[in-house]
């Protein structure tokens, strides 16, 4: 017998029948969407550069039952996303949803910003997102209609020490409207959402400095906790259901409150924000339980 991986508060079944891209499908906020995805009924395609993450999450989708496939691509190549696109046609038939989620950054100065690193965050948090979107229009939502969720970030005020990042997702959610306008005549709606400090998997990727910088956050969050990758799911979730059907150009904040922080206010400690733990696989980033 399957064994459940994820708790979801969506009816069984949503998406069955349904296929959905997800990139950056390996790990962090993809892998756990993925599963919520597949536990909901759909045929999940994997997409990310390291084949053998898309594996063990292949292994944790079917050893739950779910219906996955993996390709292996990265979203800066544009004859690569092209044929990935292609492939998962190949495999399904079809493309109903798409959760652009690959990308990345790293924290430095814009003063100190390379030419080099500013291209590769650009590249792979804009161009790439753009890329993988424009393939999938084309090659099927523009006869067959769809939903888009991109994934960008808490960038309202600027992103002091990833400048790079912050453009690069500001773009994205400007592409995010504009697409949503032009391609609504196709029946396919383009929405974002963007999260705050979410309590994954990407926390460990960071030096230490940043990492104790990271576990200092908390207390700035009104809700006074760091997210959980199933609340980031669950709103890209509901955005690719048909209970946002009326949902276009949109982008839904899942950051507890921090943009909403002010300095003529003082936060208060508490511990009465109780967070959505839907995913039964994850597990919190290992810098959290370190003791400063």
């Amino acid at each position: 017998m399957a064994q459940a991986t994820y708790r979801s508060v969506f009816r069984p079944g949503l998406f069955a029948g349904q296929t959905v891209i997800v990139t950056g499908g390996g790990s962090g906020i993809g892998r756990c969407t993925a599963h919520e995805l597949a536990n909901l009924g759909a045929a999940v395609a994997l997409v990310g550069r390291s084949i053998e993450k898309l594996q063990n999450v292949q292994a944790e989708i079917e050893g739950a039952g779910g219906k996955v496939s993996i390709h292996s691509c990265d979203i800066r190549d544009e004859a690569g996303v092209k044929a990935m696109v292609a492939d998962v046609l190949a495999r399904h038939g079809k493309i109903d949803g798409l959760v652009n989620n690959a990308g990345g950054q790293y924290p430095q100065p814009a003063k100190d910003i390379s030419f080099k690193g500013w291209e590769a965050v650009v590249r792979n948090n804009l161009t790439g997102g753009f890329l993988v979107a424009r393939e999938v229009f084309n090659q099927c939502m523009e006869q067959h209609g769809g939903s888009i969720v991109n994934i960008i970030a808490d960038i309202w005020g600027g992103m002091p020490t990833m400048a790079h990042s912050g453009a690069a997702r500001a773009g994205m959610l400007s592409f995010t409207e504009t697409a949503a306008c032009e391609w609504s005549s196709s029946a396919v709606r383009v929405n974002a959402v963007a999260p705050g400090w979410i309590a994954s998997s990407g926390f460990d990727t960071y030096s230490p400095e940043m990492q104790a910088h990271l576990r200092s956050l908390k207390t700035k969050v009104p809700l006074q906790r760091y997210g959980t990758e199933a609340e980031i799911s669950a709103a890209i979730v509901f955005l690719l259901s048909e209970a946002a059907a009326f949902i276009t150009g949109s982008c839904i904040r899942v950051d507890g409150g921090v943009p909403n922080a002010r300095p003529t206010w003082t936060l208060q400690q508490h511990d009465r924000s109780k967070p959505f733990e839907g995913f039964l696989l994850a597990q919190p980033p290992k810098c959290l339980s370190v003791k400063d």
